[in-house]
């Protein structure tokens, strides 16, 4: 009874990670309004990599080179994850990105069979051309001289790989680190490849208002400090398959928070195409295993 316990505890812990992560996109797209990607960033990461050394600073004590260098690929993944989803995102609106954000879910199976050699099952292939499917009707715009894909979308599509790549190097590197480690250590990585990036193509920020400043705090604790560290605990009494349906709901909160504090517009062919990445993503992740069940 007590596990079963905790894994609704985990559960209900990981829908609001999702809820913060889905917000993430809303606040982040105001936030750029007054202040340039890359500080934004740099700003963010090393905030919170300050807030997570301090709180793990024992764990941090007896580092190996091993470590740093699991900590640093990882790292470098999540940086240009969330480098190109951030410029992206000054480029198209919250809710479209949101659900572009999580085709990475999809992807993660092609980069194993690209790793491990091990080729995607039917689910997965199923839900590759769904994704395709559901990412035309939410991006193109027909013409009469043909598609178009905005600028910002591109963007956001190479982050879903670039996320769909930090997902796989999580997954090979925590079977022999410490995970904890790993998430203060990419953090750390992605705030100096941030620092770096902002003092060599960006000015620095002069006057950031209270506002700006708001919006910066909840980036830096919820959608980052604080679901990270959820994340991790959760993951403990709950399995793999509900956790990636959980998470998945970040699109869906993303497109709802959009409409609701945004102001965004879907059209009835943009909620086909984030329903069907949705449905894409489940697909993936269960493997339609709660079907089975049923009938067995």
């Amino acid at each position: 009874m007590k596990k079963k316990f905790k894994s609704i505890y985990a559960d209900i812990a990981l829908v609001f990670v999702a809820v913060c992560w889905g917000a993430g996109f809303v606040v982040l797209k105001d936030a750029l309004d007054n202040i340039s990607p890359f500080n934004i960033m740099a700003i963010r990461f090393t905030l919170a990599f300050v807030i997570m050394a301090l709180i793990f600073n024992k764990k941090l004590r007896n580092l190996s080179k091993q470590d740093l260098k699991a900590g640093f690929i990882i790292g470098v993944f999540l940086f240009l994850g969330f480098a190109v989803q951030t410029v992206g995102l000054k480029y198209t609106v919250p809710g479209k990105q949101a659900f572009l954000t999580g085709t990475n879910v999809v992807i993660v199976p092609f980069f194993v069979w690209l790793i491990h050699k091990k080729a995607p099952d039917k689910y997965s292939i199923a839900g590759a051309f769904m994704t395709l499917i559901g990412i035309s009707l939410l991006t193109l715009k027909s013409e009469l001289g043909g598609f178009d894909i905005n600028y910002g979308d591109k963007l956001t599509l190479l982050c879903a790989v670039f996320f769909a790549a930090h997902i796989v190097a999580v997954g090979f590197f925590t079977k022999k680190h410490d995970p904890i480690v790993l998430a203060v250590l990419q953090i750390g990585v992605a705030a100096l490849l941030f620092i770096i990036c902002a003092l060599m193509f960006e000015e620095l920020p002069r006057g950031i208002e209270s506002s700006v400043w708001l919006r910066i705090g909840y980036l830096v604790l919820f959608p980052t400090v604080v679901a990270f560290l959820i994340q991790n605990v959760a993951q403990k009494s709950t399995t793999s398959t509900r956790t990636g349906i959980i998470l998945s709901l970040e699109s869906v909160f993303g497109a709802l928070f959009a409409v609701i504090i945004y102001k965004e517009e879907f059209t009835i062919k943009m909620i086909l195409g984030c329903l069907l990445i949705f449905c894409a993503i489940i697909i993936t992740e269960t493997k339609l295993s709660f079907l089975k069940n049923k009938k067995a």
